[in-house]
């Protein structure tokens, strides 16, 4: 039993030193965390861009509208002009054939009447010709406003077509967030549910952003200056862990943060706030994982020190608060962006 006892804090400190995470791999789980929030921000974006771009592909398809509008009207109009130059054309036909009959019976009379007669046949066919010309005009720029009536008709069509394939990328999309939201929700009345009996005893639980943000106060996981999670909290953190193992999409987030004063040990296996907060936050992710079958795939552990505080406060009161362990619970977002990669 003596040889046990002398050799625990060896134990203990070959335990803290090969639990200590590497500076780079600390910064490489905070670029991790920045992207995740990036990808998230830029999915909105996207989302936005889509109903931005549903807007426009609308007005194109309103303007399509009043264009064809305009030309069924002028097409009427010129479908008009082209009957009454064809009743002229008519009557100019029946002039024509009167001013036959006339000259005829002229040409035995007077021979003034005979060449002013003349005269007038020349003019009727000179009218005559030109009203033909009009007509072939009219009839060439009808045909040409059918053919840009045609292709307006093609235009429409297509944007149509174009519009109803964005609503419905716009509907899965929002399928898609509504899902996660609806996921997210669900998520925090499970997590509320499992640690109702700790909420009275330094621990919250609370939804924003797309997560889920369960909050523990130093006091329910670690004595002062301890990485090593005491029995209460250890009861606390299997609760949870029973409902992480139950939601297998649910990515997680353990933060360790501290307060601002400086931290100090006599065994020297921690040198500062840093190294405090990352170890308390791989310690909680040990014992997630030695409790459960919850992948650690899905885990992550990150200290802040005391860079994130939630009470900026030099008071007894605020360092309190912002000595505390968060777990962040956020949704996969692996079927959102495969939407957005096909868009």
């Amino acid at each position: 039993m003596k040889k046990l006892n002398l050799f625990a804090p060896f134990a203990i400190m070959l335990f803290w030193l090969y639990s200590c995470v590497p500076a780079r791999q600390f910064e490489d789980l905070k670029a991790k965390e920045k992207k995740g929030a990036q990808e998230l921000a830029d999915i909105k974006a996207s989302s936005l861009s889509c109903n931005t771009k549903l807007t426009e592909s609308e007005n194109d398809l309103q303007l399509l509208k009043r264009k064809v509008s305009n030309l069924q009207n002028d097409t009427m109009v010129m479908g008009n002009s082209m009957r009454l130059l064809t009743k002229n054309y008519d009557k100019l036909n029946q002039t024509y054939d009167l001013l036959l009959s006339k000259n005829k019976e002229l040409l035995e009379g007077n021979v003034n009447e005979n060449k002013l007669l003349v005269t007038n046949y020349q003019l009727s066919q000179e009218q005559l010709q030109r009203e033909q010309d009009a007509l072939k005009i009219l009839k060439q720029e009808l045909e040409a406003r059918k053919t840009n009536l045609d292709k307006l008709n093609e235009e429409l069509k297509t944007s149509q077509e174009a519009l109803k394939a964005r609503e419905a990328k716009l509907t899965e999309l929002q399928t898609i967030l509504a899902k996660k939201d609806s996921t997210v929700t669900a998520l925090k009345t499970k997590v509320t549910e499992a640690l109702l009996g700790f909420q009275n005893n330094g621990l919250t639980v609370e939804q924003k952003n797309g997560k889920v943000y369960v909050s523990l106060e130093e006091k329910l996981l670690f004595a002062s200056g301890s990485i090593t999670v005491d029995v209460k909290g250890a009861e606390a953190i299997k609760s949870l862990a029973k409902v992480l193992e139950q939601n297998p999409d649910i990515n997680i987030l353990v933060e360790g943060h501290t307060d601002n004063v400086p931290f100090s040990s006599a065994s020297g296996g921690i040198k500062d706030n840093w190294d405090l907060s990352v170890l308390r936050a791989t310690s909680i992710v040990k014992l997630i994982t030695s409790h459960t079958t919850v992948d650690p795939k899905r885990l992550t552990a990150a200290g802040h020190g005391e860079f994130f505080p939630i009470d900026t406060e030099n008071t007894a009161q605020s360092r309190k608060k912002n000595r505390r362990t968060e777990i962040i619970l956020t949704p996969k977002l692996d079927e959102l962006l495969k939407v957005l990669e096909t868009n």
